[in-house]
């Protein structure tokens, strides 16, 4: 876990979440990533913890709270909607615009369902900016998209119901639920406001291995965008 680390301090870290690993256990149980974060204590007495959650298939930066009230902080943070978080994903299909913005409220699908979610008049109000980086043979598109609020599968559920949902996805798009491709959804980037007096600290994810391939396809050279 220590080689994913991405940021230290002494109030916060950011690390590169892999994808396939739940952030923290569900009901049925199971290895998750806060099963590793004592390797992250660094001299703390006890180990940070998540100041938000990532979904299991999605990858990179995740940011963590070192102490109490660290946590707190970076959590009032996260909850006004002061943190700025950028994610690449890859589509299928994908918008006739350069950029725009999704403004489609959310809600639970039902009770069976646990956080699956669903495009909701009478859901909790949802933005997301979106802007293409670059356009790939087979119909897909490479997107920046700014969640403006902090809804379950957000990003997910408003690229689905644009019609160009994220390659990969097994629940709102058109992968098998097993053994398709992994998600294409990576938390490229990250900016945290915490400090009054200070530049807000940002941090980079490198781009997953499972993504490369596609992403060139659609454009991009390796380099930071």
């Amino acid at each position: 876990m220590v080689n994913r680390l991405l940021y230290r301090d002494g109030l916060m870290l950011i690390i590169d979440k892999p994808a396939g690993v739940a952030v923290h256990k569900g009901p049925k149980g199971g290895a998750c990533l806060e099963d590793d974060f004592p390797a992250l204590q660094f001299g703390l007495p006890k180990p940070p913890s998540l100041a938000h959650r990532l979904d299991r298939e999605t990858s990179g930066c995740l940011v963590l709270g070192r102490h109490r009230k660290a946590l707190a902080n970076l959590s009032d943070l996260f909850r006004h909607g002061k943190v700025g978080k950028t994610y690449w994903a890859v589509v299928e299909g994908g918008p006739d615009e350069p950029e725009g913005r999704i403004d489609i409220p959310l809600g639970k699908l039902d009770d069976n369902r646990g956080w699956w979610m669903k495009p909701d008049p009478s859901g909790l109000p949802s933005s997301t900016t979106w802007k293409v980086m670059g356009r790939g043979g087979g119909g897909l598109t490479w997107l920046a998209l700014e969640p403006l609020t902090g809804r379950t599968h957000q990003l997910r559920v408003h690229c689905a119901a644009m019609k160009w949902p994220i390659v990969g996805d097994n629940i709102y798009g058109t992968a098998p639920r097993t053994g398709g491709a992994p998600m294409q959804l990576h938390a490229r980037e990250v900016t945290v406001p915490l400090y009054k007096n200070r530049d807000p600290v940002r941090a980079i994810a490198p781009v997953p291995a499972h993504m490369v391939e596609r992403l060139k396809a659609c454009g991009w050279n390796g380099e930071p965008a």
